[in-house]
Formats: structure tokens, sequence, C-alpha cells
């Protein structure tokens, strides 16, 4: 039996060394795998593919579920300042805004006359051309800060748009809104009348815009965005603190005296004090001759 079985082992490894003895053998190995190497990159990239897949749609899945939150606007619309009336073409400024770098003449124009006073303009005072009464409409969209009547400017609407922005209507002969409203650009806040403050205008509508309760010309900002007084109004503001600044140190610089100033004046300041006694009982000084004049500056009054 052992020797049946060492015979047929010996037959096989003959076999064997047969069939690696012949050309092709090798080549086949090779070939099978090199297939097998490639089939094994096709399925690990296959596998790759398929996970983009299954990220889309969770990622669809979560946005699915986020449609359900309250959306929150990124860019909103900003208005622009409208007249405050209903047609702009139907209406005309009676008096104009003052403006302290005007001319004269511009200046003059635009002074208000009341308790035997000229008073500046702090907005536009607007009138019918046919001289009736009109609506009078939010010029920019926000909540109403004042509305009461008052005895000499009339029924008064202050709304206020954030930002320091407030738009003030005056001289309405009735009011449609309460503090507290919110009122959109267009809306009808009341109806134009008169007043006591500017009699000479008759029915009218007194308009204001106010930034950081500072007045501007609203021709100047009419059709524009509200971005645009507020950027203006900011970059003003602080030109203006600047140029205070260094008007400051100026004359803080000036004011110094110089160490060799100071001596001089130390030295001339050498006579006795006899002198100077005699001189002040004869001859008065300087502050005792000059008067100060009125500070007071006002507006013209008749």
């Amino acid at each position: 039996m052992k020797e049946e079985e060492k015979k047929q082992i010996s037959l096989k490894k003959r076999s064997l060394h047969r069939l690696f003895r012949k050309r092709w053998v090798f080549p086949a190995i090779y070939l099978t795998c090199g297939a097998l190497v490639l089939a094994g990159a096709f399925w690990f990239q296959h596998k790759q593919e398929e996970k983009p897949r299954n990220d889309e749609y969770k990622y669809g899945e979560t946005g699915i579920s986020r449609q359900n939150d309250p959306a929150v606007p990124v860019n909103e619309a900003v208005e622009n300042i409208a007249m405050p009336v209903l047609d702009p073409n139907s209406v005309e400024i009676q008096k104009p805004f003052y403006d302290y770098n005007a001319s004269k003449e511009e200046q003059e124009a635009a002074l208000v006359f009341y308790d035997h006073t000229y008073h500046p303009n702090r907005g536009i005072d607007i009138v019918r051309k046919d001289g009736k009464t009109f609506d009078v409409t939010a010029a920019l969209s926000g909540t109403v800060t004042k509305a009461e009547k008052d005895p000499i400017l009339g029924h008064v609407v202050e709304i206020d748009h954030e930002n320091g922005v407030v738009t003030v209507y005056q001289s309405l002969a009735d009011v449609k809104v309460k503090a507290g409203d919110e009122v959109k650009q267009g809306e009808v806040i009341g109806k134009a009348g008169q007043s006591q403050f500017n009699q000479e205008a008759g029915i009218h509508a007194h308009f204001e815009i106010r930034k950081d309760d500072k007045p501007v010309n609203p021709i100047d900002y009419i059709d524009k965005p509200l971005t645009a007084l507020t950027k203006q109004q900011d970059g003003k503001e602080t030109e203006t603190e600047q140029n205070d600044a260094a008007s400051t140190e100026e004359q803080t610089k000036e004011n110094e005296p110089s160490s060799s100033d100071e001596q001089s004046q130390l030295n001339e300041e050498a006579p006795s004090t006899e002198q100077s006694t005699d001189e002040d009982a004869t001859t008065p000084s300087d502050e005792q001759s000059y008067k100060t004049p009125d500070a007071s500056i006002g507006m013209a009054r008749t």
C-alpha cells in the first residue's frame, strides 16, 4: 500500500512539472492575476461612487426637514424716501428748508414769521397747487411714536424708522394713526390743514426728516434709499469731530507761551510795586476800560 501511495505522489509531481514546463502556463497565471487585480479595482471604484449618492440622499432629507423652519430674509429691500403725498405732481413747496450754508436770499426765503420773530424752517412746507387739502402719506415704513394735537403746530405725527431716522408731519387737519401703529410707505396718516405757526402757508403739510434728532433737508434725500441718509450723516459727523479736534489742538498750541516769552514777560514786569500802584490809581486798566459786547445772537425781530 505504501508503495502504491508513493507511486501516486510521484506521478502527481511529474504531472505538475510537465505542466509548468509548458509555455502557456505562466502567461495564463499572469493574466489571471491581472484580471483579478482589475476586477478588485473596479469593485472598489464602484463602492466609492455609491457613497456620494447616499450623502446626497441624506442631505436632501435634512433639507426637507428644514423647510418647516421659518425663513429668515437675508437681504431686505431698502425703501427710497418718498414725498409724503399720493400725487407729487399736484403739490409744490411753499417754504423750503433753512440751510445755514445757503445764500442770504435762500435763507430769507426759508424763515417762518411767528410771534414777532423769524424762525428757521426745520423742514419743508408742502401745499397743493390749487390750494385745497390733500392726503398726507408716510414717506417710509416705520412705527408711529407720536400722534397728538398741538395748539400751535396742529396735529403732529412722528414715525421712527430705526438707525436714528425719524420723519415728522405737522400742520395736519386730522390724524388716522395712533402711537404704536406700524405703517407702510404710502399709507395715509392724515390730511393737510392749517397751523398758527405758519399761517402764511394756508392749507399745507410740514414735513421733516431727522437723523439722530438733527434736521436734514428732505429735498436732498427724496427718491434716495434710506442708507444714503444714514451713511452720509455718519460721515459728516465723523469729519466734523475730526475738524473740531484739530482746531482745538491748534488753539491750545497757539495759547501756550514759549519759555523765552515767559522770561521776557518777567523781565518787563520788573518795575517796583510803588510805580505800579501809582499807575493803577491814575490810569484805568484795559480790563476796566473794555466793555464786553452783548453775546446773544438771535433771529431778526420786527
